[in-house]
C-alpha cells in the first residue's frame, strides 16, 4: 500500500465522526420510550413531566388501609365492635387480637426508631414519640376491649393480665388506666380503690 493510500485511510475515521454527529443534531424532537410504563415520550414538550405508576404508589403505608398504620388498628377495633353488637364473639376477639398485636408491634417500631436517631435527628424521635404515644393508646383500647369481652366470656383470669397491662402502659392517673384499675376492683383482684387525682 502506496504512502498516498494509507494518508486517505487516515481520514475516514474523521470522515465519520464529522459526518456522523452533524445529523443526529436534527433529531431534538425523535420520539422516547419510557420503559418503565412502556408509553412513547414527544421530546416536542419543554416541561416533560414523567410519573410512573410506582411513583403514586411510593409512600404505600401512609394510605389508611395499609397493614402497618394506626388507622389499620382502629379499623380492627371498629370490626370487633360491629361483630360484639351482633353476638359474634369469637369472631371480634380474633379483630380484638389482631388490633392488639399490631399496635404492639408498631410501638415497638416506633420505640426503636425513636432510640436509633435520638442526638441525630431531633424531627425523627419527635414524630416517632408522637406515634409511638397513638400505638401505645390503641394497644390499650384492645386490652381493655379483650378484658371486657373475657369478663363477659367469665374467664376474668384473663381479663387481669390485660388490665393491669393497660395501667403500666398508659399509667394509673390516665382515663384508661382508671377504668382499668376499677375493673380489676369489680374482679375482685385488688380490695383498695383508687381515688386518684
Amino acid at each position: 500500500m502506496n504512502h498516498k493510500n494509507m494518508r486517505f485511510l487516515k481520514f475516514i475515521p474523521v470522515f465519520f465522526v464529522i459526518f456522523g454527529i452533524i445529523p443526529l443534531t436534527g433529531c431534538s424532537n425523535a420520539e422516547n420510550k419510557d420503559l418503565r410504563t412502556n408509553k412513547v415520550i414527544s421530546s416536542d414538550n419543554k416541561k416533560t413531566s414523567i410519573e410512573s405508576i410506582d411513583a403514586k404508589n411510593f409512600k404505600v403505608l401512609s394510605n389508611s388501609n395499609k397493614n402497618l398504620t394506626i388507622a389499620n388498628v382502629k379499623a380492627y377495633l371498629k370490626e370487633g365492635d360491629n361483630l360484639i353488637a351482633n353476638g359474634e364473639f369469637e369472631k371480634a376477639k380474633r379483630n380484638y387480637d389482631l388490633a392488639r398485636n399490631l399496635a404492639k408491634q408498631l410501638s415497638g417500631f416506633y420505640r426503636d426508631l425513636n432510640g436509633s436517631f435520638r442526638g441525630l435527628d431531633a424531627r425523627i424521635p419527635l414524630e416517632m414519640e408522637k406515634k409511638g404515644r397513638e400505638s401505645i393508646k390503641a394497644w390499650a383500647e384492645s386490652n381493655a376491649r379483650l378484658a371486657a369481652l373475657y369478663t363477659r366470656k367469665k374467664q376474668p383470669e384473663v381479663s387481669v393480665p390485660l388490665l393491669v397491662e393497660i395501667i403500666r402502659l398508659m399509667s394509673p392517673n390516665s382515663t384508661q388506666g382508671k377504668e382499668a384499675y376499677a375493673n380489676l376492683v369489680k374482679l375482685g383482684f385488688v380490695n383498695t380503690s383508687y381515688k386518684g387525682f
